[in-house]
C-alpha cells in the first residue's frame, strides 16, 4: 500500500497553447486540482517552490487555501529552498497553514537547486556566515527551524508587555503540535540523506540525484533510501520515518494521452551536470498502456522501497486533464501493483 499524491511545479506562461496563462491561473488551478484529487481518492497535493521564476514561490497562502477547501488530503511542498527562509517567520506561516488544515501539512524543505538568478538568496537579505557556503547556510536555517517547531520557549518576555504572557520563556506562535515530525528533507545525495535521518526528518527523493556510482537512477535512489533508513535506526528515533519518491507517470488510455506522452514510452535515464561540480542522473519518465506501465513500474526499486509516490503533473494542460492523469494511475495502475 502506498500514499499516492501529485507534485506540481506551477508553471505559467502567456502563450495561446498554455492552459495556465498567469500566476493567478496557476494558484487557482492548484486549489481546484487539490480538491479534485481528494475527490478521486489521492492522498497528497504537493507543490514545488522556485524563486524568480514563473512558478509557485510563496507556498503558505496556497497551502492554507487548499487546507480550507479540503478535508482529508495531505498538503505539502517538494521543496522549499531553505537558503531563502527566515526560520522563525517560516515557523509562523507553517504553523498557521497546518492549523487551518487541521494537521495535514507535510513540509518538504531542502538546500535548494540551480536558480534563475545569481545568488538569489542575497536579494532576500541572507548571507552565509564567514567560512560557510550557501548550502551550509541552508542547513543552518533548517536546524533552527526544527528547534523552533518543537514548541519550546526561547524568547525572554518583556516585563511590561502589551498583552499578558504565559509564565516562562515564549515560543513562536501559532504553534502546530506534531508538525516537527512532518518535516521532509529533499535529498540529492547519500550524505544529505544520512544527515536528514540523524535530525529526524522524513526523506523526499526526487527525479534526480547526484550520480554517485553510475548505476541506473532507480537503483541509486533505492540505495540512498536504504542508507537513510539505516541512519535513522542508528539515530534511535522512536517513530517510523516516511520516504517519498517523485515520478512522471502517464497511463495512455485515450487519444490525448497518446498525443501528449506517447513518445515518452521510450524514455530513459539522462546524465548531466546541475552545476560545474555536480554530475547528476535524471530519472526517466514512464508512459504506456496500463499493462505496460505495470510491468515497467514493478521493476523500479526505489518506488518499491518508498511509502509515498508523488506523480509530477503537467499543470499547464489544465485541471481537468491533470485530474484525468491522476485518476488513470489510481484506477488502472495502482491496484495491479498492490498500491491500492
Amino acid at each position: 500500500m502506498k500514499n499516492i499524491g501529485f507534485l506540481s511545479f506551477g508553471h505559467w506562461t502567456d502563450h495561446p497553447q498554455s492552459g495556465t496563462r498567469s500566476a493567478s491561473d496557476a494558484l487557482h488551478q492548484a486549489i481546484d486540482l487539490a480538491v479534485a484529487a481528494e475527490e478521486l481518492g489521492a492522498d497528497g497535493a504537493y507543490f514545488r517552490v522556485h524563486h524568480f521564476a514563473q512558478q509557485y514561490a510563496s507556498p503558505f497562502p496556497l497551502l492554507a487555501a487548499i487546507g480550507a477547501r479540503t478535508e482529508r488530503i495531505e498538503i505539502g511542498t517538494g521543496v522549499i529552498d531553505m537558503r531563502y527562509e527566515n526560520p522563525l517567520y517560516m515557523a509562523e506561516d507553517a504553523g498557521a497553514a497546518d492549523l487551518i488544515s487541521r494537521g495535514r501539512l507535510q513540509l518538504g524543505i531542502s538546500r535548494g537547486s540551480p536558480e534563475q538568478v545569481i545568488d538569489g538568496w542575497r536579494h532576500f537579505g541572507f548571507e552565509p556566515a564567514p567560512g560557510q557556503t550557501d548550502a551550509d547556510m541552508g542547513r543552518a536555517h533548517t536546524e533552527r527551524l526544527l528547534e523552533v517547531l518543537t514548541g519550546e520557549g526561547f524568547a525572554e518576555p518583556n516585563p511590561r508587555p502589551m498583552f499578558p504572557n504565559p509564565p516562562g520563556l515564549l515560543r513562536v506562535e501559532p504553534h502546530a503540535p506534531g508538525l516537527r515530525d512532518r518535516i521532509w528533507w529533499g535529498s540529492g545525495s547519500t550524505a544529505t540523506a544520512q544527515w536528514a535521518a540523524r535530525l529526524g526528518m522524513n526523506l523526499q527523493s526526487s527525479t534526480l540525484k547526484d550520480d554517485e556510482n553510475g548505476k541506473p537512477f532507480h537503483v541509486q535512489q533505492a540505495e540512498q533510501i536504504e542508507v537513510y533508513r539505516q541512519a535513522w535506526k542508528e539515530a534511535g528515533h522512536e517513530r517510523e520515518p516516511r520516504v517519498s519518491v517523485s515520478r512522471s507517470i502517464f497511463a495512455l488510455v485515450d487519444e490525448r494521452d497518446w498525443s501528449y506522452f506517447g513518445r515518452d514510452r521510450y524514455s530513459s535515464d539522462q546524465v548531466g551536470h546541475i552545476d560545474e561540480k555536480t554530475r547528476a542522473v535524471f530519472g526517466r519518465s514512464y508512459a504506456g498502456a496500463p499493462d505496460e506501465l505495470v510491468a515497467k513500474l514493478a521493476e523500479d526499486e526505489a518506488i518499491a522501497a518508498a511509502d509515498t509516490l508523488l506523480l509530477t503533473v503537467p499543470n499547464q494542460l489544465g485541471v481537468d486533464y491533470n485530474a484525468h492523469v491522476i485518476e488513470s494511475i489510481l484506477k488502472y495502475v495502482a491496484p495491479e501493483l498492490g498500491w491500492r
